[in-house]
């Protein structure tokens, strides 16, 4: 490796006990998330990576252009993608998936029962990274209603705040290490393999999902509401406990009635909401809505 390869890989300069609480308090207040000590070689290599782009050479001066106006606006996004890189796989918790299957199964009986037109199921991921999450959720709600007379009776909706893992996420392409936990027949239904090796979508079960960009601390502005099914996994442990609860308060109100909210299993402990009730599931952590 070229000396200069080496020198790209550390950051620029040690940073201040100051200037590393002014970016976390930066980062907190914009995004939620907390970049505890631990992590502070982590901001400093990707701050540094970026810096040198621009050719800032200290973390005060790239702190004042990131926070200057419009154009600091237009820098804050680009950095946000590299402090929010998120590794990811389809299905990646089993048990969340047979979870939700197991829901979508008894949804799609009742509806046979009753013999009615009913709405399209609608599904959320929270923090959906470069897409593999909705994307699974979707192959598990067409897996269900395979044999439905409506089988494209479901809509997902991806959101997540860094605007190049949206870009991905859109794309629908993937290497194949990302499907390592998928079933070799479900690859083959709704994959298709591309000339360099990588999978793509089918063009049937993109048409199922939309991106968009959505920062979790405005959930409150989110248009989503009357949710069949929302997923928050990996997602919270980045967020101090009572952002967490507040999140989650605000996501059990856009669940409709019965609609099944999933968490990462660990990532709360204790939280309730008089209007949810929890799955009896010991391998996940997901609530019902009462009614």
């Amino acid at each position: 490796m070229q000396p200069g390869g080496v020198w790209a890989l550390k950051p620029l300069v040690d940073m201040s006990a100051a200037e590393f609480r002014d970016w976390q308090t930066l980062l907190e207040e914009r995004t939620g998330v907390v970049v505890n000590q631990q992590r502070q070689a982590f901001l400093q290599t990707n701050l540094s990576a970026r810096m040198r782009e621009v050719g800032v050479a200290d973390y005060a001066s790239y702190y004042r252009q990131v926070t200057d106006g419009p154009r600091g606006a237009v820098e804050w996004s680009t950095l946000l993608d590299r402090l929010t890189v998120q590794e990811t796989r389809f299905f990646r918790h089993r048990p969340s998936f047979e979870v939700l299957e197991q829901y979508l199964r008894v949804r799609l009986a009742r509806e046979n029962e009753r013999d009615e037109n009913p709405s399209p199921w609608a599904l959320w991921s929270v923090g959906c990274s470069s897409g593999e999450e909705p994307y699974s959720m979707a192959i598990s709600a067409a897996q269900v209603r395979r044999d439905a007379a409506r089988p494209d009776l479901f809509g997902v909706t991806g959101t997540d705040i860094s605007l190049n893992a949206l870009n991905k996420a859109r794309e629908a392409v993937y290497g194949a290490r990302k499907l390592d936990q998928m079933d070799i027949d479900l690859c083959e239904r709704y994959f298709e393999a591309q000339a360099d090796g990588s999978f793509k979508v089918i063009p049937s079960l993109a048409a199922q999902v939309c991106c968009a960009r959505l920062n979790v601390l405005e959930l409150a502005k989110a248009p989503m509401s009357g949710m069949d099914v929302i997923f928050c996994q990996n997602l919270l442990i980045y967020f101090r406990r009572w952002r967490r609860r507040e999140i989650l308060n605000r996501l059990a109100e856009c669940l409709a009635p019965g609609g099944l909210l999933v968490v990462g299993v660990g990532e709360v402990v204790g939280w309730q909401h008089p209007e949810l009730e929890p799955v009896a599931d010991e391998r996940v952590l997901a609530f019902t809505r009462k009614g």
